[in-house]
């Protein structure tokens, strides 16, 4: 009979843990990702993902989470039509052939109740390599227009392009360094 309490307690313990992981749906109106380039080492080059979708499952108490976030690449926008159609051909992004990006990332760390970084994988090009991106704003608020929670920050990581196959213009003096920056904002579901 002790045996089957202490199961049962155990079970109880195990489910109101895992009842503290909560969904949470990108919200793409308040959702934007962007990257930035050096060009000549005179100004930077800079353009955005404008179609993206994904999730967050977040663990406030167990400090835990996973962010699983794509990029329809055909919805790349610099402002200008010309330089799009260079970022989506062979040179760099090869859309054609790869379509999208994705973040995978589930290594959350964090400073109290604040997301510092989130650590994972970003497959680009039909390579995946190592990436993590830093906070620098995390928050969690009850939305008062949708009645529910909603958690983001401002996340941002330095990549080394290369690792992608994405190499052209190094020759002429490109950085092979490119910023990457998005803001993102998580409706709870």
């Amino acid at each position: 009979m002790k045996k089957a309490l202490i199961l049962a307690s155990l079970l109880a313990l195990g489910a109101a843990a895992q009842a503290e992981t909560a969904t949470y749906k990108i919200d793409p109106t308040h959702t934007n990702a962007t990257f930035e380039i050096m060009h000549f080492g005179t100004s930077t080059n800079r353009a955005r993902f404008d179609k993206k979708e994904g999730t967050v499952e977040f663990d406030r108490a167990g400090k835990s989470g996973k962010v699983d976030i794509s990029f329809d690449m055909t919805g790349i926008n610099s402002g200008t039509p010309a330089f799009d159609k260079h970022l989506s051909g062979k040179d760099f992004f090869d859309v054609a052939t790869y379509p999208t990006v994705k973040f995978v990332g589930d290594k959350f760390t964090f400073n109290g109740d604040k997301v510092t970084t989130v650590a994972g994988e970003l497959t680009m090009k039909g390579k995946t390599a190592p990436v993590t991106l830093k906070a620098t704003n995390f928050n969690c608020y009850q939305n008062p227009m949708l009645k529910r929670e909603v958690c983001g920050g401002d996340f941002e990581t330095v990549i080394d392009r290369t690792q992608w196959g994405i190499d052209y213009g190094l020759a002429y003096g490109f950085s092979k360094e490119v910023k990457i920056v998005i803001q993102v904002e998580a409706v709870k579901q």
